[in-house]
């Protein structure tokens, strides 16, 4: 190689050796007769410094250097002058005292600086994500990526799985998402599918009497983007034959403690992982994937508000309706601007409105707040008794805001679960070291899609009906309870899995109550059915989203900074300029004609 040692990894056992370095110039100090730089590889920096006297053809050269030109350097590893130490730096106790140096590539000056950690517009990022990718921030993620797929290998191979690749051209099937579409060359009309999951791949790897199988899968979906959502991403997909739900989770937790133990060490979680029931999670929290690094939870005051002078309140409960209420600690001193701004993100999540209640703006025992501390347009219609206990049966204290939604339950539970999300962000109300895993089970197996009048899976519809729950499936779908097991992470889902159908009428039915017809079943997912045919083991499986978990470990806030070359928010790559027009040759090729919007 050019070098024999890295950069970041000298110290004061190499002192008096003679090395050689290569990497890029991260910084560059002249100090009138002696020029120092730093030097950066991927272990790192180190400081080179060139001293005309001992070395001049060395010094003459480094003159010439500018950020990010590529060099390589000989000289003798040396304790710094006393004082002179960089406690910042794990190589700040030693440097090299150059002796002769190469330049192996000039640089032109980058868009954006390298060494430096500052906020560049995310376009100028991934259009240079190569010099992006260059900053320690950034190189630190890929390293933690690269340190959680090796771990997820390891543990899995220790306990028998084995790694197997699935195709990703497949056929298109309704797994949720809309497909992205390859055209087929030789066969004109017909396309593949890139593939959304392995699902039924590894059922069938099941069916062939694999037992534990996983891979790192690659998955597409064409589907709006989030922060945690990309066109394409990577997923530990994983399947076991002869299991329950308790030793998907005994396993999903394993994993999950390890590799947290393993890769950060500095954050802390509980274990046992909390089991949550779906229904108890969404009537506190609001949604199926809760951050529980802090409280504020959801509270019904229903009961209390049907009672009150306040018609929003008392006729929403007549007309069967339910009052809930979050308290937001320390916002009692909020300004009308605030305020406001609360109510109209209430209503952009869908609220009708919004009744915030001020609950004075000094902290103190709420047994000892009055009436004319309070602030509410609502006020005037409520005795102070019911706005204690009101403020009570929040968690609140004086010196808090409540925040009161009056509508259905589903409604207002989604409303108070986006405040809650909200708030704890403008808050900080979350410990950013701390893991807050949890498990919910207990989700139903369909959902009712109002807008196409028809049941629809929650999860997809290979999923297990619970067995004392099977007589519903035909009288009251609505009832019927999956044997699903999410995990969820600091307010995301991290994995979605369930023990899945393996008898072939069991499975037709689930179709059939889904609103495929026979011919339909046959041509989407003949394949599994038929394989049911042959002595189908019970099964189960999981996928874990690789990219949410290193974000969450890496403490970023989108799967982008964890990926590392993403598509930006529009699905678009600003480095190669796609998704991109082709030529009349190649649609031709694939016998496609294009008929583009107006």
């Amino acid at each position: 190689m050019l070098k024999d040692h890295q950069c970041g990894e000298l110290t004061d056992a190499n002192v008096g050796q003679k090395v050689t370095l290569a990497g890029w110039v991260h910084r560059r100090r002249d100090h009138g007769n002696l020029i120092f730089i730093d030097l950066r590889d991927r272990a790192g920096l180190v400081q080179v410094v060139f001293n005309p006297e001992s070395a001049k053809e060395a010094h003459h050269i480094a003159e010439s250097f500018r950020s990010e030109f590529v060099v390589k350097v000989t000289g003798i590893v040396t304790r710094r002058p006393a004082g002179t130490e960089n406690l910042k730096m794990p190589t700040g106790m030693v440097e090299v005292a150059a002796e002769s140096v190469e330049i192996l590539n000039e640089s032109r000056t980058p868009p954006f600086y390298v060494n430096e950690d500052v906020d560049v517009d995310e376009s100028l990022r991934l259009k240079y994500r190569y010099l992006d990718l260059r900053r320690p921030r950034m190189l630190n993620n890929m390293i933690l990526r690269h340190n959680v797929i090796r771990f997820m290998r390891r543990y899995l191979d220790d306990r028998g799985f084995l790694e197997i690749e699935t195709p990703i051209l497949l056929k298109s099937t309704p797994e949720g998402a809309r497909d992205y579409l390859v055209p087929s060359r030789l066969y004109p009309g017909k396309f593949y599918a890139l593939a959304q999951s392995p699902q039924q791949l590894k059922q069938l790897l099941m069916v062939a009497g694999i037992e534990k199988y996983y891979q790192i899968a690659r998955c597409f979906r064409d589907e709006d983007l989030r922060a945690d959502r990309q066109p394409e991403f990577t997923q530990l997909d994983l399947e076991m034959s002869f299991v329950d739900e308790e030793d998907m989770m005994e396993l999903l937790e394993g994993l999950f403690s390890s590799l947290a133990e393993a890769v950060t060490p500095h954050k802390k979680f509980r274990k046992p992982f909390p089991r949550l029931s779906f229904n108890d999670i969404m009537e506190r929290y609001g949604c199926d994937k809760p951050d529980l690094r802090f409280g504020m939870e959801l509270a019904d005051l229903t009961d209390i508000a049907a009672v009150t002078g306040f018609g929003v309140f008392s006729g929403t409960v007549a007309k069967g309706g339910v009052v809930k209420a979050i308290a937001a600690p320390g916002c009692g001193g909020y300004n009308k601007n605030q305020v406001d701004d609360l109510i109209n993100l209430a209503k952009q999540l869908g609220a009708a409105g919004l009744v915030p209640i001020a609950l004075g703006s000094e902290p103190g025992d709420i047994d000892t707040l009055e009436m004319d501390k309070v602030r509410s347009v609502a006020a005037k219609y409520l005795t102070i008794d019911q706005i204690r206990d009101m403020a009570r049966r929040a968690g609140a204290r004086a010196g808090d805001l409540l925040l009161i939604v009056a509508g259905d339950r589903e409604r207002s539970n989604g409303v108070l679960g986006g405040l809650r999300n909200e708030l704890g962000c403008r808050l900080n109300l979350a410990d950013p070291d701390e893991l807050a895993f949890a498990f919910v089970v207990d989700f139903p197996l369909f959902t009712w899609n109002d807008e196409d009048n028809r049941w629809q899976p929650t999860h997809h519809p290979f999923t297990a009906p619970r067995a004392e729950d099977m007589p519903l499936l035909e009288t009251d779908p609505g009832k019927v309870h999956g044997r699903h097991y999410d995990l969820v992470l600091n307010g995301y889902e991290i994995a979605g899995g369930s023990i899945r159908i393996h008898q072939p009428e069991l499975q037709r039915q689930v179709f059939r109550l889904l609103g495929h017809n026979e011919e339909r079943i046959q041509s989407l997912f003949g394949q599994l059915l038929d394989a049911f045919e042959y002595g189908a083991p019970p099964h189960g499986g999981v996928a874990p989203g690789i990219d949410r978990v290193v974000a969450i470990l890496a403490g970023e806030p989108t799967i982008r900074e964890v990926i590392a070359f993403p598509k930006n928010q529009a699905g678009v790559d600003p480095m190669f300029g796609s998704p991109s027009e082709v030529t009349a040759a190649q649609t031709d090729q694939v016998h496609i004609s294009l008929k583009l919007p107006q």
